[in-house]
């Protein structure tokens, strides 16, 4: 596994703190060009995820330590984002949610826990399951992968090495290959940023291809604290020439940002 691999940088206790984050920064450098390399793969995940999504599917993370965070974290952001149910994008991570903030140690050595986890959530032949594994050997990713694969649902999964386990229990892998780290094999760095970004894709582009944005605007955001109904503000001035009183009024009475322009055009 590169991601194994020795970091090309070596004697880091002897290094200044400029020469570290030097370093750290020209890895990390690296890391949009290779995902460049998936987008065609990355392509094919989102148009699957769009399909069943469209059709009433949802949309399941399953990972362990910083891939499952980073699927919890993303899962998370899609209802104040896009204004979709909680219920939509859901982020799992083996040893539970306890483990979000505490190392649950052997979860994710367990093949079969994947697949009772995602039992509790009712998922079924119409859902998506993405594993995020940077190792891409996780059992726990593996298991529920291959469960869920031979009960009809659509699978992918996001990876940082090749020819990994867990890409070939999935029917839509997105490989981004990030070699050795800068601190050997803590793939909370750069693998970790590439999951992200890929992740980053996977939810922005669905729920743009499924509506949920209008022009460059999350139209559907919700208005949760007083940065966001500022933003709904603007979005109301720019799209139609308002005052700011206006927009705020318009904005209180109709509660989303695509009712109140909706309700402004009729």
């Amino acid at each position: 596994m590169t991601t194994e691999a020795p970091s090309q940088f070596n004697n880091l206790e002897t290094l200044s703190t400029t020469e570290l984050l030097a370093g750290m920064n020209q890895l990390d450098q690296t890391v949009p060009q290779t995902l460049a390399k998936a987008l065609p793969q990355i392509e094919a995940l989102v148009e699957t995820i769009v399909a069943r999504l469209g059709a009433g599917g949802r949309l399941f993370y399953i990972g362990a330590g910083t891939s499952g965070r980073l699927g919890v974290v993303d899962a998370s952001e899609c209802p104040p984002t896009f204004g979709v149910p909680a219920g939509l994008v859901v982020g799992i991570m083996a040893g539970g949610d306890g483990a979000i903030r505490q190392a649950v140690e052997g979860a994710e050595d367990d093949a079969e826990q994947a697949w009772i986890d995602l039992q509790k959530h009712d998922i079924n032949a119409k859902d998506v399951l993405v594993g995020i594994a940077a190792s891409g050997r996780t059992p726990y990713v593996i298991g529920g992968l291959n469960k869920a694969r031979a009960a009809g649902l659509a699978t992918g999964c996001v990876v940082c090495n090749a020819d990994s386990g867990v890409a070939a229990a999935a029917e839509f892998p997105v490989e981004v290959v990030t070699g050795p780290e800068f601190l050997t094999g803590s793939t909370r760095l750069k693998a970790g940023t590439a999951q992200k970004l890929v992740l980053n894709m996977l939810t922005t582009a669905t729920f743009i291809r499924l509506g949920r944005v209008k022009g460059n605007k999350m139209v559907d955001m919700q208005l949760s604290n007083e940065k966001l109904v500022q933003r709904g503000e603007k979005m109301l001035m720019d799209e139609l020439g308002l005052e700011e009183a206006e927009a705020a009024e318009l904005l209180k009475k109709h509660g989303s940002v695509r009712a109140a322009l909706e309700a402004a055009r009729q």
